[in-house]
């Protein structure tokens, strides 16, 4: 059990940001905007397969997860506001946010199954957001050239997964989940997030006109698939959720305590004084 601050980041998103707002890359652009297309649905789907899992438990483990539960669906919340903000500049670009719909459609297919398969659901996306969020504290390269306070809500998001990141994996846990299914849930997770990243990544090249562009692969090799890359970096961790003993405790998260903490003038907790 964790405690975790529900924060309203001080950032002016109203004003608009350049078609390729990260450091004029094609590719990075393209593919972070993939990312936040998927953000809005995919949160508001944690939040209620979270909620609905901890309905399911009994009075000492609502006592016991309470807080944790409700700081992960502020965050969450959060989270989720903030990408639609910055997903409406987007589209005001002319860029088709298809990724969106689709898993929607997903969702809506998937419904009628059991309350633990949609937590573990959440909780194998969580860890893939969870290693995502760790690899952009440690290379802030990524996000070179990007103005301001367009990379703090970047690092602040990614900061905020890391801490939560646990949270979904233990109600899965609690209602009884277990190890084969959980498996079975991430593989199948795994596979879906992967092509639809790819897809709508694609999508954004071919309406910023540079999908056919050396430059735009070049770069998406280097960010993905360098020996220290997003997705070649991450495959050991990736593969760890696959142990019997893993926990997502396991994994360390001292970057995101550190910008945390040393960007605390970004933020204020929910309740407080700005």
């Amino acid at each position: 059990m964790t405690d975790l601050t529900v924060r309203k980041l001080l950032i002016d998103l109203n004003a608009p940001f350049a078609q390729r707002w990260n450091g004029g890359d094609a590719f990075r652009t393209a593919f972070f905007n993939a990312l936040s297309m998927s953000f809005p649905q995919g949160e508001q789907y944690f939040m209620d397969s979270v909620r609905a899992g901890f309905k399911t438990l009994s009075p000492a483990e609502q006592a016991r997860l309470g807080n944790e539960v409700q700081g992960f669906i502020g965050q969450e919340a959060t989270h989720r506001r903030i990408h639609a903000l910055f997903n409406g500049h987007l589209q005001t670009m002319g860029f088709s946010n298809r990724i969106e719909p689709r898993a929607a459609r997903r969702t809506e297919k998937n419904a009628h199954r059991e309350v633990r398969v949609h937590v573990g659901a959440t909780a194998a996306t969580e860890h893939l957001t969870a290693l995502f969020a760790e690899w952009m504290l440690q290379h802030p390269e990524a996000l070179e050239g990007t103005e301001d306070r367009i990379k703090t809500l970047w690092l602040w998001h990614s900061a905020e997964e890391s801490e939560h990141r646990s949270t979904a994996f233990d109600i899965y846990l609690a209602t009884g989940g277990n190890y084969v299914w959980r498996v079975k849930i991430f593989k199948y997770v795994s596979t879906v997030f992967l092509y639809e990243l790819t897809r709508q990544t694609v999508l954004n090249l071919w309406h910023d006109g540079s999908l056919f562009k050396w430059s735009s692969w070049t770069s998406g090799a280097r960010l993905l698939l360098s020996k220290d890359g997003l997705f070649r970096g991450n495959y050991g961790a990736w593969k760890g959720y696959m142990r019997k003993d893993f926990h997502p405790r396991q994994q360390d998260d001292r970057l995101s305590r550190e910008w945390l903490t040393n960007n605390s003038d970004r933020f204020v907790p929910v309740g407080a004084q700005a």
